[in-house]
C-alpha cells in the first residue's frame, strides 16, 4: 500500500487554506449579496407612487361606497378589480330608501366587515365614514352603539375642552370599530343658518370664524389622539349656502364672506394641520370666474388652497354623484377634471344612485386621461405620494 508523498502534505495544506480563504470569501460575497437582494425587496414591498403601476396608483384615488351588511360575491370581486384607495361607509341605503341593507347594523358586525375589508384589501383600505355627530351620524344608539356625539352647533355653545373630550370618545369608538377616517369636522362659518345642507341641520360650530376654528382644532387633535385622520370640510365654505349641492347647482358668489369664510382654513393650516380637507360643490364666481363646481377648479384647489394658503395634505372631492356635479357633467369628465384641478382622492358614495359600474367608469376615465397625456402621469405620482403619505402616518400602511 502505497503512502502518501509526506513531502506533498505541506503543498496540499496550503491548497486547502487557499481553497478555504476563498471559500470563506464567496460566502462573504454570498452573504453580501443576498442582503443587497433582501434591501431591495423590502424598498419594493414599502409603496411608493413610482412603484405602482398606473391601474394601481388610480385606484388609490378613489374612495368608494357599497352595499351590505357583509362582504358579498360582488363587493369582493368589485373590490378585487378596482383595488380602492379606500371605501365609505353607510348606514342608510339612499337609492332604495332604506329598503336594502348598508354597511352598518351593531357594533359586533361593523367591526366584522371592517376585519374583513383589510383582509382581503391589495393594499389597506382608508375605511371613512361620516361621525359628525347630531344629525350627521352614522353610529346611531338603535344600533348599539354607545357613544353618541352632539352636533356641531351644540358642541359650539360649550367650552372647547368639552369638545375635545366629546371628540376624544366618538374617535375612540371609531378606533374600536376598524374605522380610520372620519370626514369632519365642519369648518363652515354659519353665515346663513337656515342653509339647507349646513345651517338647518346644525352642522356648524358657530357664526364666529374664532369659535369654529377654535372648536374645530379640539376635534382634530382628539382625533388624532386616538389614531383617526380627520377632515376639514366643506372648502372653500359652503355656510352661507341658500341651495343644496346633493340637490343642483349652488352658487355663493354673492353670499360668500370671503375672510370669514377661508379664516378656518387658514388658521388651522398655519397651525400646521395636513390631514384631509374636503371640497364642496359650490359655485363662487369671484373665486373662478369660469363658474366652476369647486371640486374642479383649479383657481379653488390649487392656486387657494394648495399654493396660498399652503395646505400639503390629501384634497378629497364631495360625493361626485351629487347633483351639483351630475346634473352638469358626466362622471367621468367631472372626475377627471376633479383631478386635474388638483383633487387628489375621488369620492364615489354610491348613495344618490347605486350603479358599480359607474367606479370601473370613473377609473377607466382617469387611465384613459393620462394615457392620452391630458393628465400627466406625474400628477397621478404626486396625489398617490400624498395619499401613502397619509396612510402611513396613521399607521394604516408602511
Amino acid at each position: 500500500m502505497n503512502r502518501p508523498n509526506r513531502c506533498c502534505l505541506p503543498r496540499v495544506s496550503s491548497r486547502l487554506s487557499r481553497a478555504g480563504r476563498a471559500l470563506g470569501r464567496w460566502r462573504v460575497a454570498a452573504l453580501a449579496m443576498m442582503l443587497f437582494v433582501a434591501l431591495v425587496a423590502a424598498c419594493d414591498s414599502t409603496d411608493d407612487a413610482r412603484s405602482l403601476s398606473l391601474e394601481d396608483a388610480v385606484g388609490q384615488m378613489l374612495l368608494i361606497g357599497f352595499r351590505g351588511l357583509e362582504l358579498d360575491t360582488e363587493t369582493v370581486s368589485l373590490l378585487a378589480e378596482i383595488k380602492p384607495g379606500g371605501v365609505i361607509l353607510f348606514d342608510y341605503d339612499g337609492p332604495s330608501g332604506g329598503e336594502l341593507p348598508r354597511n352598518v347594523g351593531s357594533p359586533q358586525q361593523l367591526r366584522a366587515l371592517t376585519s374583513a375589508l383589510q383582509q382581503q384589501a391589495h393594499r389597506p383600505y382608508f375605511i371613512a365614514i361620516d361621525a359628525e355627530g347630531g344629525y350627521v351620524n352614522r353610529l346611531k344608539e338603535r344600533y348599539g352603539f354607545r357613544t353618541q356625539l352632539q352636533s356641531h352647533q351644540v358642541l359650539g355653545t360649550g367650552s372647547v375642552a368639552e369638545t375635545e373630550a366629546l371628540a376624544g370618545a366618538s374617535a375612540a369608538q371609531l378606533q374600536e370599530l376598524g374605522i380610520n377616517w372620519n370626514l369632519a369636522p365642519v369648518v363652515d362659518v354659519n353665515i346663513f343658518p337656515d342653509s339647507p345642507a349646513i345651517g338647518h341641520w346644525e352642522r356648524s360650530f358657530s357664526a364666529d370664524p374664532e369659535q369654529v376654528t377654535a372648536h374645530a382644532a379640539a376635534f382634530v387633535r382628539a382625533h388624532r389622539d386616538e389614531g383617526i385622520i380627520s377632515t376639514l370640510k366643506h372648502f372653500p365654505g359652503h355656510g352661507s349656502a341658500v341651495g343644496d349641492t346633493h340637490l343642483g347647482v349652488t352658487d355663493v358668489t354673492d353670499s360668500f364672506v370671503h375672510d370669514a369664510e377661508l379664516a378656518p382654513y387658514r388658521q388651522l393650516i398655519n397651525d400646521g394641520y395636513d390631514d384631509a380637507i374636503m371640497t364642496a360643490h359650490i359655485v363662487n364666481r369671484d373665486l373662478d370666474p369660469s363658474a366652476r363646481p369647486a371640486s374642479l377648479s383649479y383657481p379653488i384647489v390649487t392656486r387657494l388652497l394648495r399654493e396660498e394658503l399652503g395646505f400639503g395634505g390629501v384634497i378629497v372631492s364631495d360625493d361626485m354623484q351629487m347633483g351639483a356635479i351630475v346634473t352638469e357633467y358626466s362622471l367621468e369628465a367631472a372626475a377627471v377634471e376633479a383631478i386635474k384641478a388638483g383633487v387628489d382622492v375621488i369620492l364615489i358614495a354610491n348613495q344618490n344612485t347605486y350603479d358599480l359600474d359607474h367606479i370601473h367608469r370613473v377609473k377607466a376615465a382617469i387611465i384613459a386621461a393620462v394615457e392620452q397625456g391630458e393628465i400627466s402621469r406625474e400628477r397621478i405620482d404626486q396625489s398617490v405620494e400624498r395619499i401613502l403619505a397619509l396612510k402611513g402616518a396613521y399607521g394604516i400602511a408602511e
